[in-house]
């Protein structure tokens, strides 16, 4: 009995292909992403145009850098999904960074004086795990860079990738010519 592929369903049509399904969806998923990249520069220029306007007018300092600190976190969302554009994984240490500022614009905007001192307790607290986060981010390698099994990530390289990408396309080989035609 001959044991079926583990790239295919249990049918042996061409449509149901597992990674063309994938790629497909990959595909999908990255067009997603660059419309959300394409938004958010609008926003972010709407927010410029804001700005500008807020400076012409009579000087709100407060209002003024809560629009700039909103522009600085959409600028950091942009970077996280350029991130997730290049490496199809979310940047845990870019999201921390992102909240970091964040939780620093809600202190600009609503004032730490004004804050009840459980919630400024809170936000401390946060921003201290948020910190040892980024500390332990910025110490561990990346997952993809120990995966990818590259001569750039000094822990995982040994030299055999070559030997790996052989393998995977003499089997890609073996798969296409058992398929039957039409």
């Amino acid at each position: 009995m001959q044991k079926r592929q583990k790239s295919r369903f249990l049918f042996s049509d061409r449509w149901l292909d597992r990674h063309s399904i994938v790629r497909n969806m990959e595909a999908f998923q990255d067009l997603i992403v660059i419309v959300l990249c394409l938004g958010l520069f609008a926003v972010m220029l709407i927010q410029l145009w804001g700005i500008a306007i807020a400076l012409i007018q009579p000087l709100d300092y407060k209002h003024v850098t809560a629009k700039i600190l909103f522009v600085l976190i959409l600028v950091e969302l942009f970077r996280l999904l350029m991130v997730y554009l290049q490496e199809h994984s979310i940047s845990v240490g870019v999201a921390v960074e992102v909240t970091i500022v964040s939780l620093l614009r809600e202190i600009v905007v609503h004032g730490a004086l004004e804050m009840h001192w459980v919630n400024t307790l809170a936000i401390c607290g946060l921003l201290f795990v948020l910190g040892g986060l980024l500390v332990v981010c910025a110490k561990t390698p990346h997952m993809d860079c120990m995966s990818a099994n590259t001569k750039f990530c000094p822990i995982v390289y040994r030299g055999g990738r070559e030997r790996q990408n052989e393998l995977e396309f003499q089997y890609s080989r073996q798969c296409d010519e058992n398929q039957p035609l039409g």
